[in-house]
């Protein structure tokens, strides 16, 4: 699941900095709110998120109808643009040459980005949990949609959209269903 929608969003601002003062907006709430009535008979064993708040505030407001772990896993990160507090245009701009091999102010480059999230999925694949919650970021979303539902060369990974608060359902052996919007619901 992507988070909810939040300041940062509104502004059309990069975000890879936890102390950062970016937080759900109050339609980000309500979208984590409709998903937690989408998602209230779901047995889930734990959540994991981000260290980015806003993975963990999308995160609390699912689980007041499970009350199950909500853990930190670094490797859900948002890509480290190199563009913190900067317009993501800007970012976009600046890796326009080559966005899948730049790296920019010290920042991931896409690629570096896919490899850390596909060591998650490779760490997830060993969980002994049957159902879990992740909560993370449009860009790691892109590289769960790419792996799980395959057929996604790393030049298509930018086309790739996944909406705040969307969820999608896999199995780790590959897709399990559809895809649900809480804006939708």
């Amino acid at each position: 699941m992507r988070h909810g929608r939040t300041n940062y969003n509104d502004l059309g601002l990069c975000n890879d900095d936890p102390s950062r003062n970016v937080h759900l907006t109050k339609e980000g709430i309500a979208q984590a709110e409709e998903a937690a009535l989408a998602l209230r008979d779901v047995a889930f064993d734990r959540m994991i998120v981000s260290p980015l708040p806003r993975t963990r505030q999308t995160a609390e407001i699912i689980n007041r109808y499970h009350a199950v772990p909500i853990v930190v896993d670094a490797g859900l990160a948002d890509i480290r643009s190199g563009f913190d507090g900067k317009p993501v245009r800007d970012y976009f701009a600046a890796i326009s040459d080559d966005p899948l091999r730049m790296r920019m102010n010290g920042g991931e480059s896409l690629l570096d980005h896919k490899q850390r999230v596909l060591r998650f999925i490779d760490w997830l694949k060993k969980q002994q949990d049957k159902t879990l919650l992740i909560v993370a970021h449009e860009e790691t979303m892109r590289v769960f949609t790419a792996y799980f539902e395959g057929g996604v060369e790393d030049r298509q990974l930018r086309g790739i959209h996944v909406r705040n608060c969307e969820f999608k359902h896999y199995f780790l052996n590959g897709y399990l269903r559809g895809v649900n919007d809480c804006s939708q619901l």
